[in-house]
């Protein structure tokens, strides 16, 4: 078997040569492979072949970073996920001007970077990518690979949204053997957050206004919302139509949002689906009545755990009617609850409303790190595109510990 060794040229490229000495040995198939890549060019060169084959095989040379980095295990998930895509890639790109400039599976794997690092734009993605070789191992790129122009990216990723990509990828990691053995079928908590829009309350104007540029020039006049009264009724915002202004609770400012919704299993926390809609006092119970919806009427029971804002008469007789245990919060605010006793005995119910509230880990990873307390896209269906994306790499930043458990 040959021997192999790297080298480093005076122009920064990365060779790989025989020696007679110490260097590791090398399979001759696979030496055969590398001096044919690199025997057309360094762009074909060492980790064009594909970072798998090249990990297992020099491993002791190349894979620097240590064993136990969490990126190894969710590189592996998320790599057999686009595995189960391929038709709808196919479908996707197939009519039309031939494959996408970045294959899709280069493409899903720099936006995990992207939530997992909280990185704020393309541009500073692709300037991460053009340095960072941890980066461009997982996401599948050549040392010598030049890296995508941030709209081609921007334009791929849009593309993805077409073909509901965005929705069926959190499904396919989830589907998983060794991750399906970790969720529940049986129990699960649902929740909404608020999603920022991206745009001004100044964009805010009557409906009816005839949108002329400022007298006075520029492109904000100026603007006193003192003694007038604003609705969604009566308002729309220039900047996004989809965008609606909702108030959180009783003493809270009013903001231009969406409604993020999770639905999360009860026995690792993690987000078993997700969805956004334009906000609305009655959309949080519909999007929970949607989202528990493929998982009702089974002869096992299931439980659904939720806060007292789903504590009505109708959300709860939808659940029932669906045979689902509603385990939701008793509103007794000067009301009357409509989770009586014969939910509230059993021990299950004080169990679901304390897991109910690992939700908000959820919520607070995909706002914080993932960047989506405020949105950087508009209309309702990029948002959800991003919020959706956000709640897989939720669920993918905990799976290496939970695997590592569970073993």
């Amino acid at each position: 078997m040959p021997r192999i060794q790297l080298r480093l040229t005076p122009r920064g490229h990365l060779l790989l040569e025989e020696e007679a000495n110490d260097a590791p040995t090398l399979d001759d198939k696979v030496a055969a492979r590398l001096a044919e890549a690199f025997g057309r060019g360094p762009g074909d060169g060492l980790l064009q072949l594909g970072a798998g084959e090249i990990g297992q095989s020099l491993l002791p040379t190349l894979n620097w970073w240590r064993d136990d980095h969490p990126l190894r295990t969710i590189r592996e998930i998320a790599s057999t996920a686009p595995a189960s895509l391929q038709c709808e890639f196919a479908a996707l790109y197939a009519p039309r001007m031939g494959w996408p400039s970045i294959a899709p599976e280069k493409l899903l794997r720099a936006m995990l970077l992207q939530a997992f690092y909280s990185i704020r734009s393309e541009h500073q993605l692709m300037e991460r990518l053009a340095y960072d070789l941890l980066f461009r191992w997982f996401a599948d790129l050549g040392i010598d690979d030049a890296v995508w122009d941030h709209s081609t990216f921007s334009k791929n990723r849009d593309q993805l949204l077409d073909g509901d990509i965005a929705a069926k990828f959190p499904a396919a990691v989830l589907a998983q053997p060794k991750v399906k053995k970790l969720l529940s079928t049986d129990h699960f908590s649902v929740d909404g957050t608020l999603i920022e829009a991206w745009a001004s309350i100044k964009s805010f104007k009557p409906k009816d206004s005839p949108g002329d540029p400022p007298a006075d020039g520029g492109r904000n006049a100026e603007a006193n919302f003192r003694g007038k009264k604003r609705s969604n009724q009566t308002h729309a915002t220039t900047t996004d139509p989809d965008a609606r202004l909702y108030r959180k609770g009783a003493g809270k400012e009013a903001k231009l949002c969406f409604l993020g919704y999770a639905l999360m299993e009860n026995r690792s926390g993690l987000v078993v689906d997700a969805c956004l809609t334009r906000a609305d006092g009655h959309a949080e119970r519909v999007a929970a009545l949607a989202l528990i919806e493929p998982y009702a009427d089974r002869l096992r029971v299931t439980t659904l755990g939720a806060h007292k804002a789903f504590d009505t008469q109708d959300f709860v007789n939808e659940l029932r009617a669906m045979k689902v245990t509603p385990h939701v919060a008793q509103n007794i605010s000067g009301r009357r609850s409509t989770i009586d006793g014969r939910t509230t005995r059993h021990a299950g119910y004080a169990v679901s409303q304390r897991i109910r509230k690992r939700i908000e880990e959820a919520f607070g990873w995909i706002k914080t790190v993932a960047g989506q307390a405020k949105t950087r896209f508009r209309g309702v269906e990029r948002v959800e595109l991003a919020f959706t994306f956000a709640a897989a790499a939720y669920n993918l930043v905990r799976l290496p510990k939970l695997l590592a458990e569970s073993s």
